[in-house]
């Protein structure tokens, strides 16, 4: 059964928009060798409405590297949208409707993960409906002040720390699974 896997770039005080602007820094060998791996694991990438309005407009253009973009859009990708009824991206599905119900068929019909990057909002929704398997975050060493937080105004949910590294450049990978109870 495929996990539901959500994969972050995150501040220490929990700020994960527009990593762009902070990140690059801490880039390195270690991170990276974290990110392919989450990738080679990927049998499906989820995504939030918003998240494919901007990746579908990045990752199809031509000044894009490469590589990362062939990849991407071959990818069979799931779009969570109450608003979105048909997806331009090639091999894009939109899921509505009963989310929750459909969300737990492809985790019983998906060779690999179902990986994501970013989607606060739908990985908070996830949290809150007992659909997300894993959460993976890669905290960087500096404080952002401002942009949206991963958590912020949410339930409270209990996790489990089920891995740690800490990388040269300060960097934290953790990840985490929801506490059993």
């Amino acid at each position: 059964m495929a996990k539901i896997i959500s994969s972050f770039f995150i501040s220490v005080d929990g700020v994960v928009e527009s990593p762009d602007q902070w990140h690059f820094p801490y880039w390195d060998d270690e991170m990276g060798a974290v990110v392919e791996a989450g990738m080679a694991s990927a049998g499906a990438m989820l995504m939030g409405r918003k998240l494919y309005d901007e990746w579908s407009a990045y990752w199809t253009s031509t000044e894009q590297d490469q590589e990362v973009a062939a990849m991407l859009n071959q990818a069979r990708k799931f779009v969570v949208s109450s608003t979105l009824t048909s997806a331009d991206w090639s091999n894009t599905t939109v899921v509505s409707g009963d989310v929750a119900a459909r969300l737990r068929e492809l985790k019983g019909e998906i060779d690999g993960d179902i990986q994501m990057s970013g989607s606060a909002t739908t990985v908070r929704w996830l949290l809150a409906n007992g659909l997300l398997d894993e959460l993976n975050l890669l905290v960087h060493p500096i404080v952002v002040g401002h942009g949206q937080r991963l958590f912020e105004g949410t339930p409270t949910h209990p996790l489990k720390l089920t891995h740690s590294a800490t990388f040269k450049t300060g960097v934290i990978h953790a990840i985490y699974a929801p506490a059993e109870g």
